[in-house]
């Protein structure tokens, strides 16, 4: 099978890059998937789009968040018009709450430093937080409010970049584990599955999230050090919405759907490439989700499940071209932000291929920065 462009994964990433050369022109895309489509990481996360409530200073990786989130309310009109689904991009703001001294004191550093960056950011008393969400423990302390941080339904994401593949004849193929890139000279010239299958390639973007590290080039390991991180997630069911914005606490967070569901996560563990739940796991997300209201105590968990986010050495997402071919393009590592940090990965990528655009978070969070630490890459 031949391709302009060969993209290795088809989770949020890999499909929104896909969306993204077509936009631009490339004719002939191929995505391949060692599962099936949409069905891993980006499955299985949040869809939280919160840069300010996740970070502690501004610099590239904040600047990279911001700029990725600000893509959002553009992306959701286009895909509705491209594809006719909603993605349901909701931007009521998010809630972080403290309930202890210490609470209270990260939080007010959080406000002081934020406010002197320029970032918007308000300060609630305890009754200002539950007047903005009843719902809540009346144990609260006081909280930070960021109308800036939203949410976005990723599996309505997913299903709407899968549509637009099948819409626009950007073929998937599923269940095609692919774990050798052959090369010649300086090109990567094709990549071979596990069940034999071989594509012929003209540019090759490893989307692989988890997976990464375990591709070789030729017969040696791929120079990318990506690990697997489990999150493990609940989801809880009521009959009418009781929470109107995303809700962080001290242990976890609530994410609730307009669908009566409210998502709680999540768990950070070094664990392999095991995507399981553990009884462990869900009692500490069900009480970090009773911290934040207790009313999570009487409401029976209906589902929960588990994803491995990619971890790359810095914590920090690896994106544009590899060094050891100059067909070989890289867009991994993004750990917690993959939903939030798309748009803006698939432009950098497809500007790079299309356009030989140098964007700045590919200067910023390109592999040289591993080999200037002396990792080698």
């Amino acid at each position: 099978m031949n391709s302009d462009v060969l993209i290795i994964g088809a989770g949020v990433i890999g499909l929104s890059i896909a969306r993204e050369l077509h936009r631009r022109g490339v004719a002939k895309i191929t995505v391949v998937e060692r599962g099936k489509a949409g069905r891993e990481a980006s499955w299985a996360a949040a869809g939280m789009l919160a840069p300010q409530a996740e970070t502690d200073r501004i610099d590239d990786f904040f600047r990279f968040c911001s700029e990725s989130r600000d893509l959002y309310p553009d992306l959701a009109e286009e895909l509705k018009a491209e594809t006719g689904l909603d993605i349901e991009l909701e931007r009521s703001g998010t809630l972080y709450l403290a309930f202890t001294d210490h609470d209270t004191e990260e939080i007010e550093r959080r406000f002081e430093w934020q406010r002197a960056a320029g970032l918007i950011v308000e300060c609630l008393h305890e009754n200002d937080c539950l007047l903005l969400e009843p719902a809540i423990s009346d144990r609260v302390r006081g909280g930070l409010y960021f109308p800036n941080d939203w949410q976005v339904e990723n599996r309505k994401l997913l299903e709407a970049l899968i549509e637009f593949a099948r819409l626009n004849k950007i073929k998937i193929v599923e269940h095609a584990s692919i774990g050798r890139l052959a090369i010649t000279g300086n090109k990567v010239i094709s990549a071979e599955a596990a069940d034999g299958s071989v594509f012929s390639v003209g540019q090759v973007i490893l989307a692989t999230g988890a997976w990464t590290s375990l591709i070789k080039i030729g017969e040696s390991p791929l120079p990318v050090e990506v690990k697997p991180i489990r999150g493990q997630m609940i989801c809880f069911e009521t009959s009418e919405r009781s929470l109107r914005h995303v809700v962080y606490g001290p242990k976890g967070y609530i994410v609730p759907r307009a669908d009566g569901r409210i998502l709680a996560g999540a768990t950070v563990e070094e664990a392999g490439f095991e995507p399981i739940t553990t009884d462990i796991g869900i009692a500490a997300l069900r009480g970090a989700a009773v911290e934040i209201s207790p009313s999570f105590e009487r409401l029976a968990i209906t589902e929960k499940w588990a994803g491995l986010r990619p971890f790359a050495a810095d914590g920090h997402p690896v994106i544009g071209r590899l060094p050891m071919a100059d067909n070989l393009f890289v867009a991994t590592g993004h750990y917690r932000n993959g939903i939030l940090l798309a748009p803006l990965t698939a432009k950098s990528i497809a500007g790079a291929i299309v356009e030989n655009a140098d964007s700045p978070f590919l200067m910023s969070f390109g592999s040289h920065r591993f080999r200037a630490a002396g990792r080698g890459w």
